[in-house]
């Protein structure tokens, strides 16, 4: 049991995708403009993530088997593609705002190198099924907390008083820079 809370808290805090493996940084920049999107983002990444971790484990048993291993990111593609259609359809028929919402960003999730990332680092650290199950769903978790986290810095920002030259990107990037700078306080969390 400890093993599991270890892992839990390293893909969440310590082995955050985006902080130390930059993984996931279009939509990071891109989606989180605002909380409500930000989360609506992560919760269908925790779902797509969590999901892909689980089918990738049995695909990669599957490859292995008949040797054909070398085709891995591109099944891993396939598999991640499927999932955000489904995603598409079922917030589609739940939630039409949050759909309107995540617009391009939605879709985006089939690109989004994090699911992937992730589904390939499960395989290369050997985790069995329930480990690679806990670390997708950490790892999904980790990237929406700092997905809201920026979010939140940038709804602020948008009120305050920012100097010309920082406006747009450049503030965003110096913000993304200091809240990982802050999540590397979490390293010696878990050994």
């Amino acid at each position: 049991m400890e093993h599991i809370m270890l892992l839990i808290i390293a893909s969440i805090l310590v082995s955050n995708v985006i902080f130390s493996r930059f993984l996931g940084l279009c939509p990071y920049f891109g989606v989180s403009k605002s909380i409500s999107t930000s989360l609506g983002m992560g919760m269908a990444v925790i779902f797509v993530m969590t999901l892909a971790s689980g089918i990738t484990y049995f695909i990669q048993k599957l490859l292995d088997h008949f040797g054909i291993a070398f085709l891995q990111t591109i099944v891993f593609i396939l598999v991640i593609a499927s999932l955000v259609q489904l995603v598409e359809i079922v917030l589609k028929k739940i939630s039409p705002a949050l759909y309107q919402a995540l617009g391009i960003y939605l879709p985006l999730i089939t690109t989004n190198c994090a699911i992937l990332g992730v589904a390939i680092l499960n395989i290369q650290k050997s985790y069995h099924f329930v480990e690679t199950l806990i670390f997708g769903f950490g790892s999904a978790v980790g990237f929406t907390v700092a997905l809201v986290i920026f979010a939140g810095v940038r709804e602020r920002l948008r009120l305050s008083d920012i100097p010309k030259g920082m406006k747009g990107p450049a503030i965003s990037f110096v913000t993304a820079g200091i809240i990982a700078m802050a999540f590397m306080g979490f390293a010696n969390l878990v050994k």
